[in-house]
């Protein structure tokens, strides 16, 4: 008894004496959506404890949508959001300071029904094209400067469907639909349900001339945290990569993720699962030149509506490597 009672009270001793040096950390707030796909990644980053490998202690906020973290952030509640850096970009020309992180490069693109004799853009002229996001979405605008590539007016030859995520999904599920444009995850769940690719936004945006890996979605911080933390913000990009690298190889990290996958059966969760996968970022700068010819495209179709004061992509949008 006394054996055990001196392991107790070393056990104590230690755990108390972690205990300063955990609360010592630096704390880093980061909006979560409930239900959305980054709450993958940063439970990855909870249950590995990767954050405190880091030399940090991640605070995750939930919460309702992006419109409410975007609040969060700039009312200073989060330290972190995640965005695309065309809003980034529209922020900072608005005399805003903050910077991208890259974190997925998993865009939308063009599904078509199974039975679909479709093979090119130019074969859902006069059909009715379903779009998440609303006529300012960025996955449109690319596939339509394609589109216009080649001498297709996509916009004037088709009728657009604007609505939610899940109801593109369920619309074009049900065949009512010539082709849908959704966000990656609904787009793993349509091919789920046996619809098929026509054409991806990397496709469309490599034959514009920029780079098919460029990752759209990132973190996105104060430029202050940046230049007065340095250290902090690579100890977060350090803990996401080793998230990635966690989610990229092991399987059981995906099963104890899929309660909150909210995947109705396998095929959709084998079907998130790889498109995470395969919306990993290569590690490395982001090519700025790819970066203006695609913000070009965004001022050009998007038009204020969309970047705001922003005509041409300002300078300090990206966090420089090695930050």
């Amino acid at each position: 008894m006394k054996l055990f009672g001196n392991l107790k009270l070393a056990a104590i001793a230690v755990a108390v004496s972690a205990m300063p040096a955990f609360a010592d950390l630096p704390v880093l707030r980061i909006a979560s959506q409930a239900g959305g796909t980054v709450a993958w990644e940063l439970e990855t980053i909870r249950h590995h404890a990767l954050d405190e490998a880091e030399g940090f202690r991640l605070d995750i906020v939930e919460v309702a949508g992006k419109a409410a973290g975007q609040i969060a952030f700039q009312g200073g509640e989060v330290d972190v959001i995640v965005d695309d850096w065309i809003w980034v970009a529209r922020q900072r020309a608005a005399g805003q300071e903050i910077a991208f992180l890259p974190y997925s490069r998993a865009v939308g693109g063009v599904m078509v029904p199974a039975g679909s004799e479709a093979q090119r853009l130019e074969d859902l002229a006069g059909q009715q094209i379903g779009i998440a996001g609303g006529p300012q979405d960025k996955s449109w605008l690319i596939l339509r400067a394609y589109a216009a590539q080649q001498g297709f007016d996509l916009m004037a030859e088709t009728e657009q469907v604007y609505g939610a995520p899940p109801l593109i999904f369920q619309t074009a599920r049900g065949g009512d639909l010539g082709g849908a444009i959704n966000f990656w995850h609904f787009m793993a769940k349509q091919e789920a349900a046996g619809m098929r690719h026509l054409i991806s936004v990397a496709e469309a945006a490599e034959a514009l001339g920029m780079d098919p890996a460029m990752p759209l979605l990132g973190y996105v911080v104060q430029s202050a945290l940046v230049s007065e933390q340095p250290e902090l913000v690579a100890a977060f990009a350090a803990a996401s990569r080793a998230a990635k690298a966690q989610l990229a190889s092991s399987d059981a990290d995906w099963d104890r993720l899929r309660p909150i996958m909210n995947a109705a059966n396998d095929a959709e969760f084998t079907a998130l699962k790889a498109g995470f996968r395969a919306g990993i970022p290569d590690a490395g700068p982001i090519d700025e030149a790819s970066a203006r010819a695609m913000f070009r495209v965004m001022v050009d179709l998007g038009g204020e509506e969309l970047v705001g004061q922003a005509t041409e992509l300002p300078e300090g949008v990206f966090v420089p490597l090695g930050s």
